[in-house]
């Protein structure tokens, strides 16, 4: 059956030339939001960030961490389902913004919040269990970050296969982390939960459809000599 006109229409979009200027601004002014409301709150004394700016802007930094991973599992599906082959350079993009904002929400929570407190840091990674599934998270997501460049990847080859499988790995931690961090307000953890299980639920449905499918294909005789 003859797919509809819009479906076709919908495949053919072509790479827009305002995307690239979108992809980054979605990356990089929600960051440069918390910077400049947490400057605005101690030197002029407003509350853009509420009455404790130090614990909002840690908050609004991990939860623009999740919404990174998400725009990152989701580059593939919409790939696949789209034929938007051009979209595959924003998850690499996409990943390594969530590790810079994975990083800074670390870094904010070390400087500011306990500020460099080494006795604090270390009860934390030791006795506080969504501190150490946080840390677990980005530890994970730091050897990806280093072999994301091209050259990794043609160094490596099938190493750098195997070494990426472990991105499924970082939204789990995450969504743990968030979900042990919050006390009341349980409704962003939910949407994101469901979000990440349906992105990696597609991966697996989509790997066993391709097993099944080299499965059922018969093997190419060779030509007789």
């Amino acid at each position: 059956m003859p797919l509809p006109a819009w479906w076709n229409a919908v495949r053919e979009f072509k790479r827009p030339r305002w995307w690239t200027w979108a992809v980054w601004s979605a990356i990089l002014v929600p960051g440069l939001v918390v910077m400049a409301g947490l400057l605005s709150d101690f030197l002029l004394g407003t509350r853009w960030l509420g009455s404790n700016p130090i614990k909002e802007g840690e908050l609004i930094l991990g939860q623009l961490t999740i919404k990174y991973l998400v725009a990152t599992l989701a580059v593939t599906p919409l790939r696949r389902l789209f034929g938007w082959n051009w979209l595959a350079r924003d998850r690499r993009t996409f990943g390594l913004a969530a590790f810079f904002c994975a990083l800074t929400h670390f870094l904010w929570f070390v400087l500011l919040d306990i500020q460099l407190d080494g006795a604090e840091l270390a009860k934390g990674l030791t006795k506080r269990p969504y501190i150490i599934v946080g840390f677990a998270a980005l530890l994970v997501m730091l050897p990806l970050a280093l072999t994301s460049t091209k050259a990794a990847i043609t160094r490596m080859k099938k190493r750098w296969t195997a070494l990426h499988r472990w991105t499924y790995l970082v939204p789990v931690l995450g969504i743990i982390h968030w979900w042990m961090s919050v006390k009341a307000d349980i409704g962003n953890p939910i949407l994101y939960s469901v979000a990440f299980a349906a992105l990696l639920g597609w991966r697996v449905w989509h790997a066993r459809r391709e097993t099944s499918r080299h499965a059922a294909t018969p093997p190419e005789r060779s030509a007789p000599a």
